[in-house]
């Protein structure tokens, strides 16, 4: 693919992006405001991850969905490998999913009150309260609502495009708020808009889900977290030579 042609992929997918965030954060605040849990919010999220990924020129194919019980909330735990992973798993897992967000998307005007409208879960490293009290408190809220989290526990997006370390965060949360972790491995976002580079290239994009990995009477959080890491790297080594 020429430069010239990434260029332009690259300039409409911002300018796609930055447009349809700036509409369905408004139609998210309108809505909430109606009724918090109103379905419609849904169908938002949907429309607003299918445009960024139409236009970053990403091909989604989606497996397992036969291992998602959609009436459950899960803690769903992913490789994270570029910006274009969230709308990748909004459209991919179908149950209502919130992520994390750190305290300084907060400060965003109109995308702010957005997340807060729908229940995006804010994180403050910098606060007493310890963090993991903050998101089970919100994680609880969450699943009130019927609504699943994801979280991406190796804590940033991956800069060479390999499966780095799992922190255990994700998995204490799951074990406490009592959720059956869900396993879903993302392959081909890293190539599509790879961390460090502002040029898009798109291509297919691969999102498996696994079964769900129950966390009852789970003592030990670190077992809890190997099993999942290892239900991904084996599901991205087949996914690589595929």
């Amino acid at each position: 693919m020429s430069r010239v042609v990434l260029v332009m992929r690259t300039i409409t997918t911002v300018v796609v992006g930055v447009l349809v965030t700036i509409v369905s954060a408004i139609s998210a605040m309108v809505l909430a405001r109606r009724d918090p849990n109103h379905p419609a919010i849904e169908r938002v999220i949907d429309r607003w991850s299918r445009a960024w990924l139409r236009a970053a020129g990403v091909e989604l194919d989606v497996r397992g969905l036969e291992n998602v019980e959609r009436s459950r909330s899960y803690v769903v735990v992913a490789n994270h490998l570029s910006l274009l992973d969230i709308m990748a798993c909004f459209l991919a897992v179908p149950v209502p999913i919130r992520f994390l967000a750190k305290k300084e998307l907060f400060r965003i005007p109109i995308l702010a009150p957005a997340m807060r409208a729908v229940g995006i879960v804010e994180v403050d490293r910098q606060a007493r309260v310890p963090i993991h009290d903050q998101i089970n408190a919100q994680a609880k809220q969450l699943v009130a609502n019927g609504r699943s989290v994801i979280i991406y526990p190796e804590g940033t997006r991956s800069r060479d495009g390999r499966l780095g370390a799992f922190k255990k965060g994700a998995f204490t949360i799951a074990a406490r708020v009592g959720l059956p972790i869900l396993p879903v491995t993302i392959h081909g976002t890293w190539e599509a808009w790879r961390p460090g580079s502002w040029l898009v290239r798109g291509g297919p994009v691969t999102v498996v889900i696994d079964q769900p990995v129950e966390t009852e009477n789970v003592t030990r959080t670190d077992e809890l977290r190997d099993e999942v890491r290892g239900i991904i790297e084996r599901r991205l080594a087949e996914l690589s030579q595929s």
